[in-house]
């Protein structure tokens, strides 16, 4: 373990500081190996936090800019923690109408947090999309893989119950 680790340990355990020294180790001096690293080490970390990203762009001779860049630009890479299931609520204009916005309030206050947020247990983050192209089953709300159709407010814990 390095001296330059103690900022990740704060935030991740040493087998995963060790998997991302050597996932910088394996890709160093390679070209085009930005976004193989941060793949890898989302995969292994669960999200990119400006500390891993320091890591990535020291180990590989980059500025940090261009990691911040290249993670701020794809929305495969997260900054922030990521819920173990994410819920999805179409906004698309079949399911507004539908009451999708009302599914999305009902979840935020249910979660105490807002679209985009993951929940402090780091068991749900929440989502807004504009179409899921289930528009005859509006309003839709999808988790993980799961479509639920004509979801109503009232049935939003009953359906989250399979996610625990």
């Amino acid at each position: 373990m390095k001296v330059e680790d103690t900022e990740l340990l704060k935030e991740f355990t040493p087998e995963q500081v060790e998997k991302l020294n050597s996932i910088i180790e394996k890709h160093k001096g390679k070209a085009g190996a930005l976004i193989p690293v941060l793949e890898e080490a989302q995969v292994c970390l669960e999200y990119l936090p400006l500390t891993v990203q320091k890591k990535i762009a020291a180990g590989l001779n980059l500025p940090l800019s261009r990691v911040y860049g290249v993670v701020t630009f794809y929305s495969f890479f997260t900054m922030t923690p990521r819920g173990k299931h994410t819920i999805r609520v179409c906004l698309g204009t079949a399911c507004y109408v539908r009451g999708g916005k009302v599914l999305t309030e009902t979840l935020e206050k249910q979660f105490g947090i807002k679209e985009g947020e993951t929940t402090a247990d780091r068991l749900f983050t929440l989502e807004s999309v504009r179409c899921l192209g289930a528009c005859g089953l509006g309003p839709v709300i999808v988790i993980d893989e799961d479509v639920h159709g004509r979801v109503k407010p009232g049935k939003i814990k009953e359906i989250l119950t399979q996610y625990n």
